[in-house]
């Protein structure tokens, strides 16, 4: 259905004549026009998975141009923050992991974004409320200045061809420019996010001229053009990173959060931000070694705080490492998962964030006998009543020890956009590689004249300042995320790598997958299209409504409570849309994305295999 619907948008564009500044009609097959999506592919010399063709199809492009994993993934990224911006783009950041063939070694980026030096302890309280309570979380706190946080994804950008790519900026950041200046097919997906945002958008003049061009969102089929975002990217070509971190480029950034353009008819109160010149400088990002658990064989490679994604999958995976998942049910394996993925997630409310802040036990987080003694929290026939308590990281030994009480929930408010990329070439090396702008459309709020979205990534912290709370707000640091880029081996060669978005269901995503393809025998592109729940500690599972269907009454008698996914941000009710690579035992590569999920993901391969092979 994706693919028809796809044809029936490009049909649709070479009848569209209606020409905006953000929005403009052009004949739907002009050069270029990638619009087919396609959920699998199977074949050699390199392989990508993205949500989008056309940044399947520029990462592609640079690995037949004899680039590697690296600079095809920058590519890519680029591409997305034109056609995907509404989850991704140079006004967020991310976390980049790569596996380099030559030394066998993962090593990672911490692109995250930070907070501005003048943030204060009560950033995200009301002034206005008598009770000193803070912002409704949605839709006023995230659509704010204050909620931006310093960006990382250029310095991301640059880091990741310094240390591993063979192109430079400029070169990488050719195809996203073209997609820019030509435009892209509309489709159901990203109109729906445009409405699903109407009220936030409405609120600011540059977001309003981008994104609603006469008052409305772009019409599917229509050709979507950002001439502004164009520039900007061929600024950021001719003169690196330092033109977004100084300069006139980085005064505008601030000037936007300090003083965003509201327009005159919104009522949102759009709380402003402290964000300085001088924290554009200071930004850096980081290169830190992987988290690393084995699992059935295998070395699971993640990122290390301040995401919370490489702690939390390793430590699920090491507590189900104690269960024989492939000798059970289906229904009691995901059992299993549910309350693995419960206990982790109550150590990561617990003990998880910024690293430079707090002190992180990320090694006993991972430590087998730690996961051992938290296995015993485990029913095999009855739930766990949630919240469960996180575990004592100091009296571990691996026997199991005295119930203890539930705490209260942690209040997550990371949300489900991002975006998500897989890349190999075909020396071997791999990419996978998440970024974000955190909520669908981030702050809502354009750079003016700039074409890009700036980020809420400061919602990530803990709204209420609490001084015992690891993710609380503090100047200079980062958000504890979910971003879960995880590359597994088998004997130092890969294996497979995978990712997605969607907030604290992100990690759950790839934990589900992992089980999937690994314990339940699916093949990757099953593994992914599989029907997702996504259990974090609380007293209500999210799912999707398939998975409810599927296995919503056999859980349920276990006394777990599942509830349909859903978000405030998009009328969508699915969780994630993952990419992934499998590197299998001919020496081919099948690149798996979402065959429906987010309007389905796009899987290419430089040479295709034969029928048969």
């Amino acid at each position: 259905m994706t693919h028809v619907r796809r044809q029936l948008a490009a049909v649709t564009a070479a009848l569209a004549l209606t020409a905006t500044s953000g929005a403009m009609a052009s004949p739907a097959f002009a050069d270029p026009r990638e619009t087919d999506k396609k959920a699998t592919a199977t074949g050699y010399g390199g392989a990508v998975s993205t949500v989008d063709p056309e940044a399947s199809a520029a990462a592609i492009d640079v690995l037949r141009k004899g680039g590697n994993a690296a600079d095809a993934a920058v590519a890519a990224a680029a591409t997305l923050g034109v056609t995907e911006p509404y989850s991704a783009g140079i006004g967020g950041g991310g976390y980049f992991v790569f596996y380099d063939a030559k030394t066998q070694q993962v090593g990672t980026i911490d692109g995250r974004e930070t907070a501005p030096a003048g943030i204060t302890q009560d950033a995200f309280i009301n002034p206005a409320d008598p009770e000193g309570k803070p912002y409704r979380f949605t839709p006023e706190l995230v659509t704010s200045g204050v909620s931006v946080g310093v960006p990382g994804t250029p310095a991301t950008w640059e880091r990741a061809l310094e240390r591993w790519g063979t192109m430079n900026l400029r070169e990488t950041l050719k195809p996203a420019i073209k997609v820019a200046d030509k435009g892209f097919v509309v489709d159901e997906t990203f109109r729906q996010q445009t409405l699903d945002n109407e009220v936030r958008f409405d609120a600011f003049t540059s977001t309003r001229d981008l994104f609603l061009p006469g008052g409305d969102a772009p019409a599917v089929g229509s050709v979507f053009k950002n001439p502004e975002l164009a520039d900007t990217y061929r600024q950021l070509a001719k003169e690196g990173t330092d033109a977004f971190y100084g300069g006139p480029l980085a005064e505008e950034i601030v000037k936007t959060v300090q003083a965003p353009p509201k327009t005159a008819t919104t009522e949102l109160p759009v709380p402003v931000g402290s964000m300085t010149v001088q924290d554009l400088a200071n930004y850096k990002v980081l290169d830190q070694a992987p988290t690393k658990v084995e699992y059935r064989g295998y070395d699971v490679y993640g990122m290390a705080p301040s995401s919370s994604g490489g702690t939390t999958v390793g430590e699920s995976l090491n507590i189900l490492e104690n269960y024989d998942l492939k000798g059970m049910k289906p229904v009691d394996a995901l059992h299993h998962y549910i309350e693995a993925s419960s206990l982790a997630f109550a150590d990561r409310g617990a003990y998880v964030g910024d690293p430079a802040f707090v002190n992180v036990p990320t090694q006993t987080l991972l430590n087998p006998v730690f996961a051992k003694e938290r296995s015993c929290e485990i029913s095999p026939t009855t739930a766990a009543t949630k919240p469960v308590a996180p575990g004592d990281l100091k009296t571990f030994d691996g026997a199991c020890p005295a119930a203890v009480a539930p705490l209260a929930k942690d209040t997550d408010t990371e949300n489900i956009s991002t975006t998500n990329l897989t890349v190999a070439d075909k020396w071997g090396n791999v990419v996978e590689y998440t970024l974000t702008i955190e909520q669908t459309g981030g702050s809502g709020i354009v750079v003016p004249g700039r074409g890009f979205l700036l980020n809420n990534e400061l919602t990530d912290f803990s709204t209420v300042y609490d001084p015992k709370d690891p993710n609380r707000i503090e100047p200079n640091k980062r958000p504890r995320s979910s971003m879960s880029p995880t590359i597994i081996l088998k004997d130092e060669k890969p294996f497979l790598a995978l990712g997605s978005p969607g907030g604290s269901t992100i990690i759950t995503t790839v934990l589900q997958t992992i089980l999937n393809r690994v314990d339940l025998g699916m093949t990757v592109s099953e593994a992914l299209a599989a029907p997702r729940a996504a259990p974090r500690n609380g007293a209500t599972i999210s799912s999707e409504p398939a998975f409810i269907d599927a296995y919503g009454p056999a859980l349920e008698s276990l006394g777990h409570d599942l509830v349909p996914a859903g978000d405030a941000f998009t009328s969508a009710a699915e969780i994630g849309a993952a990419t992934a690579i499998e590197f299998n035992p001919d020496g081919s590569l099948t690149a798996a994305a979402e065959p429906d999920r987010r309007g389905g993901g796009s899987a290419m391969v430089v040479k295709p295999a034969k029928p048969g092979r």
